[in-house]
């Protein structure tokens, strides 16, 4: 699990769902990107995006996509409706392959919260994990201020393992974090 090579020496394959297509970025989502994540309904509940959302930073998101993935260090998707295709989000796997495993991180666009785009998203997303990268493990948190991202963690078969008390510091306020692994 140490060196880049398959699946990593080919493109990020499209994977998909019922109601969802996950691709690769686009240098062309950047407008849609920003737009879900000037919403700070949205970027709060995110350990890393900032509010305001600063000009160039999709440009800057979507740019570090390609290397990732040749790496071996992370995938990560655009979520998009299949019918019509519009951008409702984002998810991915920071991936530690010598221990063959992943944590699991996403966002969903304010409009299209409720709909059960997160947990469709993270049920193919944990299953691309296990059986083509291999992964023996997918964590993944959520600030205990937003259940609804632990809901999603739950349908999508994760088991709730703890609370962290203070681990991070979001808005200069240490925050906790819900873990959940599968």
């Amino acid at each position: 699990m140490d060196q880049p090579g398959p699946p990593y020496d080919r493109p990020l394959p499209r994977l998909e769902t019922d109601r969802l297509a996950l691709r690769p970025f686009v240098a062309e989502d950047a407008p849609a990107v920003s737009r879900c994540l000037a919403e700070r309904d949205v970027a709060r509940q995110t350990l890393t995006v900032p509010h305001p959302y600063p000009d160039g930073a999709a440009e800057t998101f979507i740019a570090g996509h390609p290397a990732a993935w040749a790496t071996g260090k992370g995938a990560t998707w655009a979520v998009v409706e299949r019918a019509g295709g519009a951008l409702v989000g984002a998810i991915g796997l920071k991936l530690v392959r010598a221990h063959r495993r992943a944590e699991l991180g996403y966002w969903i666009a304010k409009p299209s919260w409720g709909k059960g785009y997160a947990t469709e998203a993270t049920r193919r997303v944990i299953a691309f994990g296990f059986d083509e990268l291999g992964l023996h493990r997918v964590e993944a948190h959520h600030f205990l201020e937003n259940p609804a991202s632990g809901q999603v963690m739950r349908n999508a078969g994760m088991i709730p393992e703890g609370v962290h008390r203070g681990v991070v510091w979001r808005d200069g306020d240490p925050r906790d974090l819900a873990s959940f692994g599968i």
